[in-house]
This record gives C-alpha cells, sequence and structure tokens, in this order.
C-alpha cells in the first residue's frame, strides 16, 4: 500500500511500520450477469483488511513517540493492532466482546497483546477500553483519522487494477464504517485531481439484526440512533453504536449509494455462494456476496461497468463458528 505514501504523509516515512501490506488480488467474476472485481483484502498479513490501516495509525503513533496503547474491537482490528504493536515496539492492550472469535482472540494473545474479554456488548467493551484509557493513550481506530487514511488505500489499488478507471459501484461491510470513510477519501482525492470524471456509488452493507445505519438512511436521518441489536453471524459489523455514523451516511449519499440490510440467512447464502467459488471468508465478509445477489437479480448496477465488492476477513478467523453453520444455518 505504500506505493500510495504520497497521500500518507510520516514525518520519518523510512520508519513505517510495515508488514508489506496491500496490493491484494482482484478477481474478476460473472455474477448473475453482474460484472463483479472480489478485492481479495483477507489476504492482508493478519488476514482481514484492517492491515491497512493499523500499518498507517501504528506508524504515526510511533512518530509520536506512543509507547503503550489501549484499543476495542470486535476482533480483526485488535488483531491487527497488537501485530503491529508487536512490530513497532509498541505496548498493546486489546479489549474484545467476550462473543469475539477465539481464532481471533487466540491472534491478539499470540502476538503479545494483553486481551481483555468484556461481558455483554460490542459497546460495553467501548465503555471499558474508555475508562482503561483515562491514563493510557486511546489508539481507537474508530476514532482516529490516520486509520481512515490508510484504509483508503485499497481504493487507489482498485482504481489501478482497474486500469486507472472507477468502477461503477463498490459493496462494503459496515460497521463503523471504517470502509466507507476509506472508499470516499480516496475516490474524492481521485475526482479532485482530474483521475476520475465520476464519483462510484458506494453501499454500505449491514446485517438486519443490527442495522442503525440502515435505519437511519432509511428514514433520511442525518446520523443514526442507538438501536437495540440481537445476535448476528456478523459479528465484525455488529455496531449499534457508530461513532462516526454522520460522516458515513453523508458519504454515501454523496455518491448515490445506498445503506442496505441484509437477514442472517441471506448473509450465511452468501457465504456458501463464494464458498463454493473458492473464496474462504468470514461470515461478515459475506455479506457483500448477499449483496450482490440482490443488485444483480434488481438491475440496481452492474451490466458491462465494473462493480467491485471487498472480501474483508479470512474465514480462518472464525473456522469453529463456520462449522456450527453447516450444521445449524440460520433459518429465514
Amino acid at each position: 500500500m505504500w506505493r500510495y505514501a504520497s497521500s500518507l504523509p510520516l514525518e520519518k516515512p523510512e520508519e513505517k511500520v510495515s508488514f508489506g501490506e496491500g496490493w491484494t488480488p482482484l478477481v474478476r467474476e460473472e455474477w448473475n450477469g453482474m460484472n463483479l472485481f472480489l478485492k481479495l483484502d483477507y489476504a492482508c498479513p493478519t488476514g482481514s483488511y484492517k492491515d491497512r490501516g493499523m500499518a498507517y495509525l501504528v506508524s504515526r503513533l510511533r512518530d509520536q513517540g506512543i509507547s503503550e496503547v489501549i484499543e476495542d474491537s470486535s476482533g480483526n482490528a485488535g488483531a491487527s493492532m497488537a501485530a503491529y504493536c508487536a512490530r513497532a515496539g509498541i505496548r498493546c492492550r486489546v479489549f474484545v466482546p467476550a462473543y469475539t472469535s477465539e481464532g481471533k482472540c487466540v491472534q491478539v494473545a499470540s502476538y503479545g497483546a494483553d486481551l481483555e474479554r468484556v461481558p455483554g456488548s460490542r459497546e460495553d467493551t467501548t465503555r471499558a477500553a474508555e475508562k482503561a484509557a483515562e491514563t493510557v493513550f486511546y489508539g481507537s481506530h474508530n476514532w482516529s483519522p490516520w486509520f481512515a487514511h490508510g484504509i483508503k488505500t485499497f481504493a487507489f489499488e482498485l482504481w489501478e487494477q482497474l486500469g486507472f478507471t472507477a468502477p461503477e459501484a463498490v459493496l462494503l461491510p459496515a460497521g463503523q464504517g471504517s470502509l466507507v470513510l476509506g472508499c470516499a477519501l480516496a475516490f474524492e482525492e481521485l475526482l479532485s485531481s482530474g483521475e476520475i470524471e465520476t464519483l462510484p456509488k458506494i453501499f454500505a452493507l449491514q446485517p438486519k439484526n443490527c442495522a442503525p445505519l440502515e435505519e437511519a438512511f432509511r428514514k433520511g436521518s442525518p446520523s443514526p440512533e442507538r438501536v437495540e441489536k440481537r445476535e448476528t453471524i456478523a459479528e465484525g459489523i455488529s455496531s449499534a453504536e457508530p461513532v462516526r455514523g454522520r460522516d458515513v451516511l453523508a458519504a454515501v449519499r454523496k455518491t448515490g449509494g445506498a445503506v442496505l440490510s441484509f437477514s442472517d440467512r441471506e448473509i450465511w447464502d452468501g457465504f456458501v455462494k463464494l464458498a463454493r467459488r473458492g473464496y474462504f471468508v468470514e461470515p461478515t465478509s459475506a455479506i457483500v456476496g448477499a449483496a450482490a445477489e440482490m443488485l444483480s437479480r434488481d438491475g440496481s448496477v452492474g451490466g458491462k461497468r465494473p462493480v467491485a465488492a471487498v472480501l474483508t476477513g479470512s474465514g480462518l478467523k472464525g473456522s469453529g463458528k463456520i462449522l456450527s453453520l453447516f450444521s445449524s444455518p440460520p433459518e429465514d
């Protein structure tokens, strides 16, 4: 991703914290007539797209002399933060919900970070981390502008891999919405520099069991309200209180896109369709399969112009949960 370093300024660029993340494969798939391109960001070093944001965020933290951080996460960001802090020599303490997949928790602990499992909701985890951060630097990826700028590199890669053109639309899993914010940043920069003529439509995708952004979008509200969430197989995007929800909604609306929600059954069906094509992703990522299925059949986007979708996390992180879902899939 550092091929785009000029858009990611560092005081000491030669000291960036990196595992060589980025430049992940872009694979074309024909999907019910849709010209779909899958961005395999689960091929990043720790198995999720979060490595892009963490590489830049942790580089900036080390630039500023930060020696210890606290992070809260549903799993992938915590694993990524732990890995990059290990490389940077920064002590790391990661708070996760107690229900977080064991594969992600094992990653956090293996990298040497202190793992704190918090009973209750994802929001309870954030509050516990904020309390602990009264005396330690709070490295929250959800609040950090540096994180979103690292994430935007996936969209620069899309543009370059598609022959320096923008897709018609981009399908993105959305909990807190870092992918949406990064995508908007990248394509707005490309538009303002004259590299593209129009912004691609952004489709932010949420599980019906926790869809504050979708509810706000549907109601025409400028910002989301807190929702009472139910358990969902898409644990990575189960965020009842997206802290930058107003920015996420504004980004989607500016592009003429939409926020869509899908049932656990639809998400599971998306997982199976992706797996049968050779893509092993965690259920959170599989929501793009559900979206591709719906949009390709109703003709909202697609045809000859490319549509891109990001596969965000490896199925190896949630293999236990996936095995149980094959035995007992979600009901309609």
